[in-house]
């Protein structure tokens, strides 16, 4: 509902589009519907994403479940929009990703949350190697990695340590909004960046250098 909200407010010809993306066949399904309806896709900004945490002492059959949520998710999903992107641009003249990782890709992250660390890291893998392999074909790919940023997904994580743990870790003195973050994809997006192509770009608060 609020996505159809914020499409009727745009106006413009805003569509929503719903997968369940734990299912990497209904992530390709999410790009047909978007390609019927469109014909043609500039840009893939792949933003969706999960954080399932399991405790390293749980029993192994659990454990893989939350490791196959995960990189289901946050992995194969967007590798299968990304397969779909390049097969779309390349007869097409080109085109732009935008994939959100995290700062987890490079700092790690806690031991609940192992696999979406590992799943991250992947995502900065994956992005580099596309804009590696078919810059030549114009196609740039970039990964934007957010810290601590107050969407759903952080709120378990505020509600079980408190905001003033994720503010302690970061140089400045409020959390990242998802406002914080989505000028600069949009200015990835917008081609006037292509030389960055491979790039990871940190928007964590100063986090590392705190």
């Amino acid at each position: 509902e609020d996505a159809r909200e914020l499409a009727n407010a745009l106006g413009n010809g805003a569509t929503t589009f719903q997968a369940d993306l734990t299912d990497p066949y209904a992530a390709q399904q999410l790009w047909d519907d978007v390609l019927e309806a469109f014909g043609k896709v500039d840009v893939l900004v792949n933003n969706a994403g999960i954080a399932v945490g399991c405790a390293l002492d749980s029993p192994l059959d659990e454990w893989l479940g939350a490791w196959d949520q995960t990189l289901n998710a946050n992995l194969k999903a967007v590798g299968v929009l990304c397969k779909a992107a390049v097969g779309h641009f390349q007869p097409n003249g080109g085109g732009r990703m935008v994939n959100i990782a995290s700062r987890a890709a490079f700092r790690g992250d806690a031991p609940d949350y192992l696999a979406y660390a590992a799943s991250k890291g992947g995502v900065v893998a994956l992005t580099r190697s596309i804009a590696r392999a078919f810059g030549k074909s114009n196609i740039v790919a970039f990964t934007v990695a957010p810290g601590y940023t107050r969407t759903d997904m952080a709120e378990p994580f505020i509600e079980q340590y408190g905001e003033e743990v994720a503010i302690g870790d970061i140089a400045l003195n409020r959390m990242t909004e998802p406002e914080d973050i989505a000028p600069l994809v949009v200015l990835l997006a917008s081609g006037l960046a292509d030389h960055a192509t491979g790039t990871t770009i940190d928007v964590n608060a100063g986090s590392y250098v705190h």
